[in-house]
């Protein structure tokens, strides 16, 4: 939801790039941070309850940013304890996530696209409410979060019985350092675009608003089907590969979104950017969890937390670069995002490979 408002807090509060870069920061710190601690956590007590919790946090907080008025301090701090939600949730779920999903890089693509579909029903479900009602409306978002926290924490109490069984095996830390630049650059990526491409529409394209929330939306669901393809192209071609050709695809998918125009080459690349930098998505959050095979939390409190917020770690360094040159400036950078994902790929192994025996 905060990309998704970002461009209503420039438009409503007279907001400068480089102010609205800081929520998606606040969101960043709050989020990315605190994730591998709380997933450290989670392995050593087994906190289920933090996901439910979680997602009351992150409701609350970005419901009420809308209700400060253009009072930036308190409209940041708000920002921050919803990222903090997104902190306690992460862990818990993708822990629980991995022991129903297996060995199954599908069965995970498909935990890892409920995130990608919240990202899309976010422009969905927020651009005609802000449109009517503007800013303040978020706050209607708070009573979705508040019955998912409530069902999650019902449903906690039957989880607790069920006793995963416990991986075995080495970990190794050599490829998931590698493996965790990897997600800090698709985040970074993924980020840049999902918070900068409404604007480009609006400034760059010169599109109506609604085109340009069209454009977010393509981009997201491009995002969705490429969280699901990347797990079946793991399970048959293994995971290394798979998130080798998701960064190689990301190359001309955002070349062709940062110099294309006209209404519909630009959204066909928007689509296809979606693609590409979700493919490797749910790949590295499995991917991580078999290098650290007796800390699934800690890996999906790095992976999950990398991947979903540490990417607004950049967002300065994009609205500075949008203040000086426009969003389009912002695409162009980002178009030299895959080679370093690419680069560091190259350093990923097989963790069947190098697994140690079970004892």
């Amino acid at each position: 939801m905060v990309p998704a408002t970002v461009p209503y807090f420039v438009l409503d509060h007279g907001y400068s790039y480089v102010a609205v870069s800081g929520l998606t920061l606040a969101a960043a710190l709050g989020s990315s941070i605190p994730q591998p601690f709380i997933g450290v956590l989670v392995d050593r007590h087994r906190l289920d309850w933090l996901a439910a919790a979680g997602v009351a946090v992150a409701g609350l907080g970005f419901g009420l940013s809308g209700l400060v008025g253009g009072w930036y301090p308190a409209v940041w701090t708000l920002i921050l304890i919803s990222g903090l939600g997104v902190a306690m949730f992460h862990p818990a779920a993708g822990r629980a996530a991995r022991a129903a999903a297996g060995d199954s890089s599908s069965a995970m693509s498909v935990f890892a696209a409920g995130g990608s579909v919240g990202f899309f029903l976010a422009p969905v479900l927020a651009t005609p409410v802000l449109v009517h009602f503007g800013v303040p409306s978020t706050v209607l978002f708070v009573i979705p979060a508040l019955v998912v926290a409530a069902f999650l924490l019902r449903r906690h109490q039957a989880a607790r019985a069920v006793a995963a069984t416990p991986r075995t095996g080495a970990d190794q830390w050599r490829p998931f350092l590698a493996l965790t630049g990897i997600e800090v650059v698709r985040s970074a990526a993924f980020f840049g675009v999902n918070t900068f491409i409404e604007l480009y529409w609006l400034t760059h394209l010169h599109s109506g608003r609604g085109r340009a929330g069209a454009a977010l939306a393509v981009f997201l669901v491009g995002g969705v089907i490429g969280t699901l393809l990347g797990g079946r192209i793991a399970d048959r071609v293994g995971s290394v590969r798979t998130v080798r050709w998701g960064a190689l695809a990301g190359l001309p998918a955002l070349a062709g979104l940062a110099f294309t125009g006209g209404p519909i080459l630009p959204l066909i690349f928007a689509a296809l950017a979606g693609v590409a930098l979700n493919i490797p998505f749910a790949v590295l959050v499995k991917l991580g969890q078999d290098y650290l095979p007796s800390r699934p939390g800690t890996a999906a409190g790095v992976t999950l937390g990398l991947g979903v917020s540490i990417g607004g770690l950049f967002a300065p360094l994009f609205g500075l670069t949008a203040q000086h040159h426009g969003p389009a400036g912002v695409f162009v950078l980002l178009c030299l995002t895959p080679i370093p994902a690419f680069l560091l790929g190259l350093l990923l192994t097989d963790p069947s490979r190098t697994k140690s025996p079970v004892r």
